[in-house]
């Protein structure tokens, strides 16, 4: 039960990697108004408890569950002095569970075990910058190493693992051209690596279950691709409308076939077998209201067990019996979404994941010969009894007529009748997601938690552009960035006020990368919408962004950020891309600004905030600016999260009223700067002036 996780092109998106919407979030003053003849009476609900902050965004307890192909192992992801690092005990008895690696600072966010269970894999770059080193790591010596000891610059990715190949894995790396990958194969054991297939110019890799390179990925004019064998012969392509949305993820025990998600002949992408040899296809699934997201494959004969879609909601199909009964029996033992996220090499037994929007995730232990479930940790405890709010799906009717899969979560007592309408309207964020070729699922949010608790309404919009609806929808945004991808988020906050459940002069917009885009677009195109904009590592100019994307992802501009928005080497492309960018209307702000930046981001980099901010200083608009020297593309070491929010919660209380945990001791242990605009953040000056001096920025 291997799950592939189908990622599209979401590693060309700005907003893949932020920390924005996390796992992968009191009140303030809720209103009910009684009008007497000309008199109107506001009457202030309770405020609920606050839920600590760091409860909220300081590291999970455990998270990352994971068993050993052969089943003598779990695994999982938990702090050792803070900082988040692998743990390994003997399935069966977790309690002797030891760390087995040695991560001093920026943590570990993922894991997987090698086939052959002696190691467990990651990958880790240095403070963001997201030049990343593929590591093993022995269970049996503890020894860690770093199986990619390159230069400064080079980024390293896997490429693949096999059990065919237990003890090997196929890196790329683009040590010899910065825009392409070579492969190498690795032996994990001793880290010596062999040149397998140089790469002469394809944008990316299609593997087989011998490690063999099979395909190559190439750019056509347009935007779309070719898919060529090792000679260059095509076997087929994709279309320009289709690049997004046709992936391919894995082959047939016989590598005679390719299983992929495809969108070619169709709306939204269905689950394929694709032949190697002449590229005919043969439908798996299909869904006509969204594209398959996951497919669960049996790890031994790699043959699909079951797909799921998520509209609405994520939901499992099986493909034979045995699976739907697995699938049958855990939706009756567990009330949230799941996801089946490892398994043994027998399928005896696997790690299941459950949330809800209400609850944090549960890992289990699936025996499947027993037809047990039992619990495997909490990833957050300490919010077990907390007043967590529901998430309502909602679908909202774009002014061109699109239905916006979104998402809505109301301040605790403000919904005593369970409707999903807040008794009177009250303050409300609109949280924008990143990408923009992503999107937002229900489940346990942390922003919408947080934000909730403190007071606000919060939605937020699958926006035109969002994947996991078909084609035709994430093609709808070509070349309408600060356009109609915009206007979808206005009619949102439209639709949200004449339903009663925001305060028409109390909306905030925020978001990170695409989101932080989305929101300085907010404050400047639309500027009487917004009370005020939380931008997180988003771009203030089209031009300067996809002028500083890095070396490797420029043999995938055609399909993406040239198709979408312009090439700026193109003079008319250029003029455009201005027009839409936040940096030429700045003289429209009217309303204060916050910003958080990571100075090593390679997606949205430091310059993007600071030319914003720099013009917003020269002419005195309320703007402040947090960056963190150690951080990139959002904000992985939970001291800087936490200092940030605690920024982010003190400015959304000035411009919205709500609740507000003060700053206090948020800023312990974090690399957090406050470049400008202290004073417009109540208690931030304080803060700034209790820092030891060497970590004041001047």
């Amino acid at each position: 039960m291997r799950l592939s996780l189908i990622l599209g092109a979401s590693a060309l998106a700005i907003g893949a990697c932020a920390s924005v919407t996390t796992e992968t979030q009191a009140p303030a003053e809720t209103t009910v108004t009684e009008t007497v003849e000309t008199v109107t009476e506001v009457v202030a609900e309770p405020a609920a408890p606050l839920i600590d902050r760091a409860a909220i965004f300081g590291n999970p307890e455990r998270t990352q569950g994971r068993i050993s192909p052969d089943g003598g192992y779990i695994s999982w992801v938990a702090p050792v002095d803070g900082v988040m690092n692998i743990w390994v005990a003997p399935a069966d008895d977790p309690s002797t569970a030891t760390p087995v690696t040695n991560d001093t600072y920026r943590g570990i966010r993922s894991h997987f075990w090698a086939p052959n269970s002696k190691f467990v894999y990651y990958v880790q770059d240095n403070g963001g910058d997201e030049n990343f080193h593929v590591y093993a790591s022995n269970i049996a010596t503890g020894e860690v190493l770093d199986l990619t000891p390159v230069e400064d610059g080079v980024r390293a990715t896997i490429q693949g693992v096999s059990a065919e190949k237990p003890d090997h894995l196929l890196i790329g790396l683009n040590e010899r051209n910065p825009q392409i990958f070579d492969l190498y194969l690795v032996d994990a054991s001793t880290g010596e690596r062999e040149l397998v297939k140089e790469n002469p110019g394809y944008a990316g890799w299609v593997i087989d279950n011998s490690l063999t390179p099979r395909f190559g990925l190439v750019q056509t004019a347009g935007g779309g691709a070719d898919m060529v064998d090792m000679d260059g012969n095509p076997i087929f392509s994709i279309p320009a409308e289709d690049f997004l949305t046709t992936n391919t993820f894995g082959f047939n025990k016989d590598n005679t076939h390719m299983f992929a998600v495809d969108s070619r002949g169709r709306d939204t992408a269905a689950l394929v077998k694709i032949s190697a040899s002449d590229g005919s296809v043969e439908v798996l699934a299909q869904n006509d209201k969204a594209d398959i997201s996951n497919v669960l494959l049996h790890p031994q004969t790699y043959e699909p067990l079951a797909y799921a879609t998520d509209y609405l909601r994520s939901e499992w199909t099986a493909l034979d019996k045995e699976t739907s009964a697995d699938l049958a029996f855990l939706k009756g033992e567990l009330s949230g979404d799941i996801e089946i996220l490892s398994s043994t090499e027998d399928l005896s037994k696997a790690i299941v994941y459950s949330e809800a929007a209400e609850a944090p995730g549960i890992y289990y232990i699936y025996d499947r010969e027993a037809d047990t479930l039992t619990e495997m940790f909490a990833t957050r405890p300490d919010l077990a009894d907390a007043d967590l709010q529901a998430m309502y799906p909602v679908e909202i009717a774009s002014r061109d007529g699109l239905s916006l899969v979104s998402y809505l979560t109301l301040p605790p007592g403000s919904d005593t009748d369970g409707d999903g309408r807040p008794e009177a309207p009250v303050p409300m964020v609109l949280a924008v997601h990143g990408g923009p070729w992503a999107r937002d699922n229900y489940g346990y949010n942390s922003w919408h938690q947080w934000m909730a608790n403190r007071g606000y309404a919060v939605l937020s919009v699958n926006y035109r552009g969002s994947t996991g609806f078909g084609k035709n929808f994430v093609n709808a945004a070509v070349k309408e960035f600060a356009g109609k991808m915009h206007d979808d988020l206005i009619d949102s906050v439209e639709w949200a006020v004449s339903e009663g459940i925001a305060q028409e002069d109390k909306v905030a917009i925020a978001g990170g990368s695409y989101g932080g885009y989305a929101t300085l677009i907010g404050v400047t195109f639309t500027p009487d919408t917004f009370a005020c904009g939380v931008d997180i590592v988003g771009p203030s100019s089209l031009v300067t962004l996809v002028e500083s994307f890095p070396e490797y992802w420029k043999p995938f501009l055609e399909g993406t950020w040239f198709k979408y928005v312009g090439d700026p080497a193109n003079p008319e492309d250029r003029e455009d891309m201005l027009a839409r960018s936040a940096i030429t209307k700045v003289d429209d702000i009217s309303v204060p600004l916050l910003i958080g930046q990571g100075e090593n981001d390679p997606r949205v980099t430091k310059l993007e905030s600071d030319q914003l901010v720099d013009v917003m200083a020269q002419k005195g608009l309320p703007v402040t600016y947090v960056n963190f020297p150690d951080e990139g593309h959002g904000f992985a070491r939970p001291e800087n999260r936490l200092a940030f929010y605690s920024v982010m919660e003190g400015f959304l209380a000035e411009c919205l009223g709500g609740q507000a945990e003060p700053i206090g001791t948020a800023f312990d242990g974090s690399s957090v700067q406050i470049l400008h605009g202290a004073e417009f953040v109540p208690g931030l000056e304080e803060a700034v002036a209790a820092m030891p001096t060497e970590e004041v920025a001047e």
